[in-house]
């Protein structure tokens, strides 16, 4: 090998080896989002959960009309140039209310899927880590859990704690506490057999950092995957709620707020409540198409 080669062989690589490690983690992370990127229909999901994101962060960027400011005159007009969903009984633009209940709703649904994953992960680290007594009275809690309807449980918790968005929020994470309970406790309990978890015990590595070290992290894919289909269960969960008069109160735009307020115009101005609609089932199917896709990948 000649020094010009020796030369360019180490300007190719960083001169520091954690440098080196994250440029393979880096191209690591392309090799898998490259080819995603390449699918229409993950690309277009994409987008549509990007826009409800960014609807949610910074609501006046898409929008530049007031939510709340009435117009009388303007009363159900029908989808147009100036109102792109048309507008409400109150001559609200419906686009904008829309766009800004993004805050809300998408707001209780990370809080809902936060409380789950919190919840959920620790039962099911504990039941599968632990096993023997614990097991089985932690798996008798998350069955009887399971054994009730999520909506019902939910409107039990709802109506015990009281009305909003919080409310609404603790009470739909708290209903699907048991799927991530049950789903981590199997990975765990897969995890914990695999003799590079055995190798680490056999070093001397004790239980909590073999934990946190070796079973948490290679655990962690399915409930990632899990976590990201139920955020779009609870966006529909607590749209649903709200919907039922249990979220936040008028003139607060919530997704499930839009679409009861229309349910009396399905007649006379049927867009009122479609184009919400639409649009919530627009966003759910687009995190399950996401969620479906890296379950593939993992497989």
């Amino acid at each position: 090998m000649t020094i010009l080669e020796q030369n360019l062989g180490r300007n190719a690589r960083p001169a520091s080896p954690a440098l080196w490690r994250r440029r393979s983690r880096l191209q690591r992370a392309a090799a898998v989002v490259l080819p995603l990127l390449r699918r229409p229909g993950f690309s277009l999901a994409l987008l549509v959960v990007v826009f409800a994101l960014v609807a949610a962060v910074a609501p006046h960027l898409l929008s530049s009309f007031d939510p709340y400011a009435t117009s009388p005159i303007d009363k159900l007009r029908a989808p147009n140039l100036s109102h792109w969903f048309g507008t409400d009984e109150l001559g609200r633009d419906l686009y904008t209310r829309v766009v800004f209940g993004s805050s809300l709703s998408v707001l209780a649904a990370f809080l809902a899927v936060g409380i789950a994953l919190l919840g959920g992960l620790g039962l099911g680290v504990l039941s599968g880590f632990a096993g023997g007594r614990i097991d089985a009275v932690i798996m008798r809690f998350v069955d009887v859990l399971l054994a009730l309807p999520g909506l019902l449980l939910a409107l039990a918790i709802v109506t015990a704690i009281g009305f909003g968005t919080v409310p609404v929020a603790i009470a739909v994470g708290i209903g699907i506490i048991p799927g991530f309970a049950r789903t981590t406790r199997a990975e765990v309990l897969r995890v914990k057999t695999l003799p590079y978890v055995e190798a680490a015990r056999l070093g001397g590595a004790s239980w909590g950092r073999t934990l946190l070290r070796h079973i948490l992290p290679n655990a962690w894919g399915p409930v990632a995957v899990l976590a990201t289909l139920d955020f779009g269960a609870a966006i529909l969960a607590t749209a649903g709620l709200s919907f039922l008069g249990f979220g936040a109160a008028p003139p607060a735009a919530e997704w499930g707020t839009l679409i009861a307020n229309g349910r009396h115009f399905l007649i006379t101005a049927p867009w009122v409540s479609l184009l919400p609609g639409l649009f919530l089932v627009a966003v759910v199917f687009s995190l399950n198409h996401i969620a479906r896709t890296f379950e593939e990948i993992q497989r």
